[in-house]
């Protein structure tokens, strides 16, 4: 099982210009799991200053779950389906804006040229090794070499890089994410009344083929969550081809499971807060149900899960087909193809029991309580 992932406080950062941290821009458009991992970021800037406001572009789909979080002050999208037009809307949008500082966290090129387009007299990167698609020419500073660490912890660096404190040393990032409203919590309540028992919700896909799991070995552990358990199983994600594909044996096999595929993201956190355990690939609702401390049990052979497997809680849980045994694998982000295959359904029913010894009694009593 590998070790969080700290921040070296020993290393150094080559020397910023003085940096009021009033208007601070993030540039992080990626996926649901990246946005998880810059909420810590949030809190602390929030936390050191109190007064600050941020500017965040990111994507619709992300967007979507920030949206509404007190701590997150202006929200500008940028929607890639619209082409070269998406660079033009974002454009437009920033030329009325002037930053004191921009986090530059994303290293593509399409979020360099995004970073370009921000006026700010410091626009704070990845160091040149790590800064792919030449997104250093994007960035005025850069935040020491490191070598490589979790990917939460990369994105500490820059708030060492300020000055600014976090917790992560202490290894308990602040998050705050899940339904915030009152018609989202009803609706929470609605969905969860409908079932008998507690819900334990299963990632049935991912972006990418190579993180997924046979949909027939989730269908025989929803059985051994039915049968062993006592959990209801719930099949959520999106309804791309591939997941609805997986949808459709799941529900074959285990007709005991419950499908809420495409109920939205917000609704996903939702179901997620409201769940005993949970089971998931290596994809962003994995990472939400961490930030949600909702014991989740991960399924990692694809990516390294020392670079971006469960940051501070549920690693436990973690089923780590990426090494072989015994191997002390490095940190770096090499993909290693068809070890998901690896992972058997006996692997996965010992991480049900451990959830049980470990977490079952008190993550009921929680549920109970916010009842």
């Amino acid at each position: 099982m590998p070790a969080p992932m700290t921040a070296d406080p020993t290393r150094t950062t080559p020397p910023l210009p003085a940096v009021r941290l009033q208007r601070i821009g993030i540039v992080m458009m990626s996926a649901v799991g990246d946005a998880v991992h810059v909420m810590p970021l949030v809190h602390a800037l929030k936390a050191h200053a109190p007064g600050c406001h941020i500017t965040w572009v990111l994507q619709p789909g992300p967007a979507s779950l920030v949206r509404g979080h007190p701590l997150v002050d202006d929200i500008i999208l940028f929607d890639r389906g619209r082409g070269w037009r998406a660079f033009r809307d974002v454009r437009r949008e920033l030329a009325s804006r002037r930053f004191d500082v921009v986090l530059a966290l994303q290293v593509y090129f399409k979020a360099g040229l995004v970073t370009a387009f921000t006026s700010s007299p410091v626009k704070l990167g990845f160091d040149r090794a790590r800064a792919r698609d030449l997104n250093s020419l994007f960035t005025t500073h850069a935040i020491a070499p490191h070598v490589g660490q979790h990917v939460q912890d990369q994105y500490f660096e820059f708030l060492d890089a300020l000055g600014v404190p976090h917790d992560a040393a202490h290894g308990a990032p602040s998050w705050t994410l899940g339904p915030w409203n009152a018609d989202e919590r009803a609706w929470q309540r609605e969905f969860l009344s409908q079932f008998t028992r507690p819900i334990a919700p299963i990632v049935v896909a991912t972006s990418k083929a190579e993180k997924d799991w046979m949909p027939e070995r989730w269908a025989r552990v929803c059985h051994l969550l039915w049968d062993e358990f006592g959990l209801q199983p719930v099949l959520v994600g999106g309804r791309s081809p591939r997941e609805v594909a997986a949808e459709s044996v799941i529900l074959r096999e285990a007709p005991m499971a419950h499908s809420a595929l495409g109920s939205g993201l917000r609704k996903l956190a939702a179901i997620l807060d409201g769940a005993a355990v949970a089971l998931s690939p290596d994809t962003g609702p994995l990472h939400l149900a961490v930030a949600l401390r909702t014991p989740v049990i991960g399924l990692m052979g694809y990516t390294n899960p020392k670079r971006v497997g469960p940051y501070d809680f549920s690693r436990d849980l973690l089923v780590d087909a990426y090494g072989d045994a015994g191997e002390d694998y490095p940190l770096d982000m090499v993909y290693r193809h068809d070890r998901m295959t690896r992972i058997t359904v006996d692997d996965v029913h010992g991480m049900l029991r451990r959830w049980a010894e470990r977490y079952r009694a008190d993550r009921l009593a929680a549920l109970s309580a916010a009842r």
